[in-house]
């Protein structure tokens, strides 16, 4: 569902929450370009949390339009500072990951997505949690929490995307944990969950080929196995779109599914580790409202 809103006036700054962390050295000139940004209220974070924080403290003051800048995780943090507050979310996509972004259809270019915010329109889309946790795009317990854990600052910032790969080869060669997925009355094994609310992970991929960002659900995927070959399987299958055929796969839709197990397992919100398990994955709907380009006449 897109609607109009309105469009800052032209005395009215728009905050923008900026981790200057974001893909590291390049975060300087990306901050150079913010700040040169028309109307822009620029306001940097010093430490995790940093944003939330910043973000409620706009809310009370009657900020109507705040804008994350940076990666996955500070859309995350300011997203979990604004939810159910009646103000727009604008992106400037200019962290390491920005699978969000890319499920919106917002340009990678700086001064093209600022005027996406500029213009106002916006779009009412769901929102998923995970216990208290809020979340926009997506959700992991086990492999993927496990390589947000353990792959260290230096690795991403001397390998980028592919850093995460290299973190997720080691950890396949550990006994994975088992996991318990329980939803619709219905009991699931397996050895990593994936929870999404839009249909890309990690990128371009389309892991949840079914999932829309304002349907109201998550959609579920539940890998069996966890060793070189069976990675390398899902992987080949997911890029030719076929990975919910196989027999070790499990794919659904729901509202509510809760994920257990005995063994200490991590569980990760938008790249972000969060906790342990068990945790509860719930979808709010409609609960968010986001600034996106305007669709084609």
């Amino acid at each position: 569902m897109k609607e109009k809103a309105e469009s800052p006036t032209a005395m009215e700054e728009i905050l923008v929450i900026f981790n200057p962390a974001a893909r590291g050295d390049k975060a300087k000139r990306a901050l150079e370009r913010i700040k040169r940004l028309p109307g822009c209220k620029l306001e940097p974070t010093a430490a995790a949390g940093d944003a939330r924080t910043i973000a409620k403290q706009a809310v009370t003051q009657g900020c109507r339009t705040i804008v994350a800048a940076g990666g996955d995780g500070t859309i995350n943090d300011v997203v979990n500072g604004i939810a159910g507050a009646n103000v727009n979310l604008g992106i400037l996509p200019v962290g390491t990951m920005n699978v969000f972004a890319a499920e919106l259809g917002l340009p990678n270019d700086l001064g093209k997505a600022w005027k996406v915010i500029q213009k106002g329109h916006t779009r009412r889309i769901d929102l998923g949690r995970a216990n208290k946790t809020y979340f926009v795009q997506l959700a992991g317990v086990g492999l993927d929490a496990q390589v947000v854990e353990e792959t260290t600052w230096e690795s991403k910032k001397s390998f980028g995307p592919f850093s995460y790969l290299i973190s997720a080869a080691q950890i396949a060669a550990r006994k994975p944990p088992k996991l318990i997925a329980e939803a619709e009355g219905k009991t699931h094994e397996g050895s990593f969950v994936l929870v999404g609310n839009g249909r890309y992970y990690g990128g371009p991929l389309a892991f949840f080929k079914d999932a829309r960002i304002d349907d109201g659900k998550l959609d579920v995927l539940i890998f069996k196995n966890l060793g070189y070959l069976d990675l390398a399987r899902y992987i080949a299958t997911i890029i030719m779109g076929r990975h919910t055929d196989l027999s070790d796969v499990t794919y659904f839709q729901t509202s509510h599914v809760r994920v257990s197990s005995d063994e200490e397992v991590p569980v990760e919100v938008d790249g972000e580790v969060v906790g342990r398990l068990p945790v509860d994955f719930r979808i709010s709907s409609r609960k968010l409202r986001v600034l996106v380009p305007e669709p084609p006449a």
